[in-house]
This record gives structure tokens, sequence and C-alpha cells, in this order.
């Protein structure tokens, strides 16, 4: 159980764990590997306060050594964030860990959902292979992705008996089905199949956690950087425009401070 768990790498990301860790606080981080992010790929910086003309992957390094030294770091995709009673529950691809208290600052997602996407989230259509594939044991799935890990989870649906339908992320796919998502059409064709897992490197953070408010392209917080879910806060570009690093820092900051205080509230 750790105090807070946060959703994120980058500058907000690392700005909370150094906060929360200052106020005590254990902390654990779910980020992708830095080479994943726009910040490495970030040729020159020349616009955040002391530290005039670095690259993006200096800066990048630098934040994430923070992140290290002040949280346990989990690599992966966090995939959904459960409220339980005082408490949250994070899966993480293969790893569930809980948390009194969530800070997202997972960036933005620019990957747009498939048509149906979202309808049949957990009724047939899921985001790891490695967390749902045995519910289709021996059955046929389509797999869309076009990454290593996206191989990887086609390799482990095989080798638990799976018939999987290897889809390339360039295409313009329709998930559709009735109680279940059973067909996925493209080009004016359509394959029947029992299940679809979509291989992304984030997930949508507007579908993170159950029943937060999302608005104009970010989570809505008020001045605390509080969501609509007590327990958890956002900062940084996943709460909209601008999306600037000083601004992100300063946000994290504040998201870890009303996170420690939250916490500090719970008689638990």
């Amino acid at each position: 159980m750790f105090d807070i768990i946060i959703i994120g790498g980058g500058a907000a990301a690392a700005s909370a764990a150094l906060t929360a860790k200052s106020r005590g606080k254990s902390v654990a981080a779910v980020a992708n590997g830095i080479e994943t992010t726009a910040l490495w790929r970030a040729e020159l910086i020349s616009n955040y306060p002391g530290t005039p003309d670095i690259t993006g992957r200096e800066l990048a390094s630098a934040m994430r050594a923070q992140l290290e030294a002040a949280a346990t770091v989990i690599t992966g995709r966090a995939l959904s964030i459960m409220p339980m009673g005082d408490t949250f529950g994070a899966a993480v691809e293969n790893e569930f860990c809980m948390a009194r208290a969530v800070i997202i600052a997972a960036g933005i997602t620019r990957e747009k959902l498939y048509r149906g996407e979202a309808e049949f989230l957990g009724r047939g259509v899921s985001y790891c292979a490695t967390c749902d594939g045995m519910l289709y044991r021996g059955k046929k799935v389509a797999l869309i992705g076009s990454s290593d890990e996206a191989r990887r989870d086609g390799d482990f649906l095989e080798s638990i008996g799976c018939e999987v339908v290897r889809l390339e992320r360039s295409a313009q796919y329709e998930i559709s089905g009735e109680e279940r998502a059973d067909t996925v059409s493209f080009s004016g064709e359509s394959i029947k199949v029992d299940g679809v897992f979509i291989i992304k490197d984030t997930v949508s953070v507007a579908k993170l956690v159950p029943g937060i408010e999302y608005k104009n392209g970010g989570i809505v917080t008020d001045g605390a950087m509080a969501t609509s879910v007590p327990g958890v806060f956002a900062a940084g570009d996943c709460r909209g425009k601008p999306f600037q690093l000083a601004k992100a820092a300063g946000e994290g900051n504040i998201a870890a401070l009303s996170a420690c205080e939250y916490i500090d509230s719970l008689k638990i």
C-alpha cells in the first residue's frame, strides 16, 4: 500500500513525487520509458526556468532521475484506477497496486479512439492481453497494434490457444456487437471475433477513473487540482492547454500538496 500513486513520468509527475516525498509520503509512479515521450524527442528546450538551451533528452533524463529518487517507478501502462472505499486500486498491465490517493499526470493521449472502442471497453474490448487473455483461451480474437509489445501480446495469446488476427494500427476500425463486441470492420471487410485487444502506448486519461469529469480536452479540476472523484488529483497536460513544462511542474506541486492534505484528513 502506497500513500500516493502518480500516473505519469514527466514534469508534473516528477514535481509531484518530489513534493510528496518531502512531506513524508510513500509514492509509486506508473510511467512508460522516457524514450517514448515527446520531451525526449525535443531538439532544444529554451523556455524552462533555470535550464536554458537544454536538449529534451537531457531534461527528460534529469526529471526521470528525480522521479526514481522520490518514488517507486513501475514501468508500464496504467489501465484503470478503481475507487475502493478510502483507497484506490491501480491496474498496471499484469500488476496491481493500492494507494490512498491518486495523481494523474499522464500528459495527453493524442491517439483517437476507434468507433465502438469506448462503448465496448470491458465488454469484449481490452487493453491488456496478459490481464484478460485467459478469458479468451481457445477463442478467436483480434489484436490491434504495431509495437513490440503488441507482437509479444499476440505471441502470448497464441501460446494459450487463441486464434489471433493481427491488425496494424494504421487502419481505421469499427468495433461492433450487441451485448459484447463480436465484430471488427475495416476497409469494407468484417471479421467475427470473440474479443478485441487494442495495444496502445497509453490509455486515454478520460477512461482511467470511472466517473471522472473530462471536458474540452482535459480533466476538470478545481484550483487545488482536485478532480470530481474524491482522492484523485490531476496535473499537467492532461488538464488541458497550455502544454508547457513550467505549468506542468507547478501543477504537480499543487496536486501533491493537496493529495497529502487529503491523506492526512483520512482516519485510516
